[in-house]
């Protein structure tokens, strides 16, 4: 069975690692370098963007982390997890791992009493519409050739993008009891061991 990791040095990790327990999976709390090697896919939570970029650094992660991803490991990115996989983003901090061809801009709908909820569409994703939870969440404003847009606001922006084995949702799945994306995720990480 494979190992999902997530990592844990800031940021909602606990909920992911619950969703997934409740899904059967073998979770481990990934804090160090070496830990990244012990698992199949990777989630980086929601939490703060720049701190979680400079605990990665601090921790010399961040070299390992982009070598492990570009060489196949999934990936998938919450709300500060996507600005972290980002190409670049609109803002000057923090310096991106410069995985996800994607233009981000941070806390694009305001401060957290701006939080709300939104049904969305999600290819890949059977079944009804997705009720989404935006906690200070960040948009993506463009994307690469490379890149599939999964689900969009009414509005046309998107908010949850995929390329090849990498994942990114500007919304916090961790946070509801819907399981269906995290099942989503695992089955990437399945495409890949096989």
């Amino acid at each position: 069975m494979a190992t999902i990791g997530v990592l844990a040095i800031q940021g909602d990790f606990l909920e992911h690692r619950q969703m997934l327990e409740r899904l059967g999976s073998v979770v481990l709390e990934v804090r160090t370098r070496n830990e990244l090697d012990k698992v199949d896919g990777l989630i980086i939570p929601g939490g703060e963007s720049t701190t979680i970029v400079q605990l990665l650094d601090i921790f010399d992660m961040r070299d390992h982390l982009v070598n492990l991803v570009k060489n196949g490991m999934p990936i998938w990115g919450t709300c500060a997890g996507m600005i972290v996989l980002a190409n670049s983003l609109t803002d000057h901090r923090p310096n991106p791992l410069k995985l996800m061809d994607i233009n981000v801009t941070r806390n694009a709908f305001g401060r957290q009493v701006d939080s709300f909820e939104a049904d969305l569409e999600i290819d890949e994703v059977d079944g009804q519409s997705y009720k989404a939870i935006f906690i200070r969440a960040p948009i993506v404003n463009s994307v690469g050739p490379n890149v599939r847009v999964i689900s969009r606001l009414n509005d046309g922006r998107p908010v949850a993008v995929r390329e090849n084995h990498m994942l990114a949702t500007a919304f916090h799945p961790e946070l509801t009891l819907d399981h269906r994306i995290h099942q989503m995720f695992l089955g990437m990480v399945e495409e890949t061991r096989r």
